[in-house]
This record gives structure tokens, C-alpha cells and sequence, in this order.
């Protein structure tokens, strides 16, 4: 995109909408209704933000098809605003710079490492033997990929990311800074009053289009193998232990951490802070909300939520009733007060006879 912008009907064609107002009009940035400016592209997906689009200094906004309050600028009507703003942002949004292809000076890369075509390999990165990279993969400055570790074609993975041996990472895979990708499960036994390391002889599976936010760790499996589903989206400072299986589309938020040996199901959601104790299963379609810990199997489609983790509707009901104990103690202490003086047979009391 130019530093002029773009026309305000061709973000609309990029995004199936229709234009109302001047469709001529040229947008440079994107922002929430309260922070734009004159040349911003907005959007109003939840209808509760009404009274800011009246307000907002955005040239346009982004609008469900039968939105009817005010607002200052042009519109563009789409069907979802949420997802559509979504799809401007890449439309206007120059990709990332791509790394040249070729390796650094400085890269160590080992003897019988094979590398596709146009593979960048950054700044001081190493490369094991056995190692094989993907065409047009790009490793940042100081990746670590380990022996005989696979990588698909078209990945980016940023700096500082490390790849342990034996790891296989289908393509289309990004995986942000300081990311660790097969390091040892959490595995120790007792033994006479100290911790024995039991080995973790297992590696990691990735399937294709996922992607890693910053510093996630994916620990190797004890036998056999951890697996990340295809199109599995993860947050930064996420934790996953060693045999975790996470099904396809499934996403989880930041410091969300799962247990050894627990099943992720397909579209599953998991909030942030999430805790998944070991060996547990989480159905297709569930979702847990922020915070929540599950210490037992949750069922297909289930929205759960609180510590110990149950229903959603339990658990806004029970938060309804907590919320109102001030209010319960005061009645409760009022009735202990007029009880003791009827008991006492002084006047006053109120036997609540008719």
C-alpha cells in the first residue's frame, strides 16, 4: 500500500462489501472507533460500541448490512465486520519483509544438511546433520535446528527459535522469537530421596499451518510423540508436555498450560491462564474459559469455566450468589437479632405472625 493510501472502494471489493458515501475516499491506517484519525479505516462489530462510531474521526467505517445508527464517515456494509476487517488488514497491510535467500557467513550449517529451493538461513544460525529445510523456509539469526530434524517449505521461523533433533514441522509454519521446540519432558522418579531423569526418547510432530507465538515450549514425547494438529494457533508463553495431543484448528491463549499425556480435541478453545492436568481429555469443540482448572475430562461442545472447572452456567449462577453474600449476611444477622429478642420476650420482636 502506498503512503497515500488506498481507495476506499477497493478495500470494499477485497472484502465483498458495498461502499455508502464516497467510495473515492483513501485510507491509510486501520483503528478502534476511539483512537482513529482522519485517513483511518474502522470497524463496528459489536453493536454495545454504537455511541462511538457516532463519534469516531475514522474517514470510514465497517458496518454489518443492516446497521442503522449515525456515524460521520462513509460506511463499508459487510456481512461480518469482525472477520472483514480482518481481511482489510492484509489488503492494506504490506506482508512482512522476506529474508534473502541463501545462507549467512556466520551460519555453522553441518555436512549433508539438504535445503530447498530459495531457503534463507540468518545470522549465526546452526544446522545439524541429517537436518532438512524446506523450499523458501527462512530460519532467523541464531535458529537452532537439530540432527535429522524435518522442516517443510514456505515456514518462518523468527530469531532465536530452537528446533531439537528429531523434530517434524510440516509447512506453512511460523513460530515467533525465543520459541523452544522439542526440549526434554518434565520426567523424574524418586529415588532414595532424590529425583531420577527418566529419558524423553520421543520427538514432536507439527502439523502444516500452524503457528507458535513467542517463547512456546513443546516438550518431546517420553515414547512415541508429541503432536501439534494442523492449523493450531498458539499464543505467546504457552506450555505443552511431553505426549500432549492437540487436534486440528484448536487454539489456546497466553500462559496457558497443558499437562503430560493430555488429549486436545479438534476446535477446541482454550482461554488464557488455562490449566490442563495430566491425562485428560478435552472435547472437539470445547472451550475453557480464562483461568480455568480442569482436573477432570471435558466433554465434546462443553463451555467451561472457574477452578475446579464446571459448566459455565453453574458457574455464573453460583458467581451470582457470591456476589450477593454481603447482602445475605446483613439479612441473616437482622433475623439472629430479632429471634434473640423474641426468645429474650422483650418487646420489639417481630414473630412474623398475621
Amino acid at each position: 500500500m502506498g503512503t497515500d493510501g488506498v481507495m476506499l472502494k477497493d478495500v470494499a471489493a477485497a472484502v465483498g462489501g458495498t461502499v455508502e458515501g464516497d467510495g473515492a475516499i483513501r485510507v491509510s491506517g486501520l483503528a478502534a472507533l476511539a483512537d482513529a484519525r482522519p485517513g483511518d479505516l474502522s470497524f463496528l462489530a459489536n453493536p454495545k460500541y454504537a455511541a462511538l462510531a457516532a463519534e469516531t474521526q475514522a474517514s470510514a467505517v465497517m458496518v454489518a448490512k443492516d446497521w442503522t445508527g449515525p456515524c460521520p464517515g462513509a460506511l463499508i456494509r459487510v456481512a461480518n465486520p469482525d472477520r472483514a476487517f480482518i481481511h482489510a488488514a492484509v489488503f492494506m497491510t504490506p506482508p512482512p519483509p522476506v529474508p534473502p535467500p541463501g545462507v549467512h557467513p556466520t551460519a555453522v550449517v553441518a555436512d549433508g544438511v539438504r535445503l530447498g529451493e530459495q531457503v534463507s538461513i540468518g545470522p549465526f544460525c546452526v544446522l545439524e546433520a541429517g537436518v532438512v529445510v524446506g523450499a523458501r523456509t527462512a530460519i532467523g539469526a541464531h535458529g537452532y535446528v537439530g540432527h535429522d530434524t524435518t522442516i517443510g517449505a514456505d515456514c518462518r521461523f523468527y530469531p532465536l527459535v530452537s528446533i531439537r533433533e528429531r523434530t517434524r514441522i510440516g509447512d506453512r509454519v511460523i513460530i515467533h522469537n525465543g520459541a523452544v521446540v522439542g526440549s526434554d519432558g518434565f520426567g523424574y522418579a524418586p529415588d532414595g530421596g532424590r529425583w531420577i531423569k527418566i529419558p524423553q526418547l520421543g520427538t514432536v510432530e507439527i502439523g502444516d499451518d500452524v503457528e507458535l507465538g513467542a517463547n512456546v515450549t513443546v516438550d518431546r514425547a517420553r515414547f512415541g510423540k508429541t503432536v501439534i494438529g494442523r492449523g493450531v494457533k498458539i499464543d505467546n508463553l504457552v506450555q505443552i508436555a511431553h505426549n500432549v495431543q492437540v487436534g486440528e484448528h484448536s487454539a489456546m491463549a497466553s500462559q496457558v498450560g497443558i499437562s503430560g499425556s493430555a488429549i486436545i480435541g479438534a476446535h477446541v478453545q482454550l482461554g488464557g491462564q488455562a490449566g490442563i492436568a495430566g491425562h485428560l481429555k478435552i472435547g472437539d469443540g470445547a472451550i475453557v474459559g480464562a483461568q480455568a482448572g480442569i482436573s477432570k475430562t471435558v466433554p465434546p461442545g462443553a463451555f467451561v469455566f472457574g477452578t475446579p472447572a464446571m459448566p459455565m452456567d453453574k458457574f455464573s449462577d453460583i458467581r451470582a450468589h457470591t456476589n450477593r453474600l454481603p447482602e445475605l449476611k446483613k439479612r441473616v444477622m437482622e433475623m439472629e437479632r430479632r429471634l434473640a429478642q423474641l426468645e429474650a420476650g422483650r418487646p420489639g420482636g417481630d414473630s412474623g405472625a398475621t
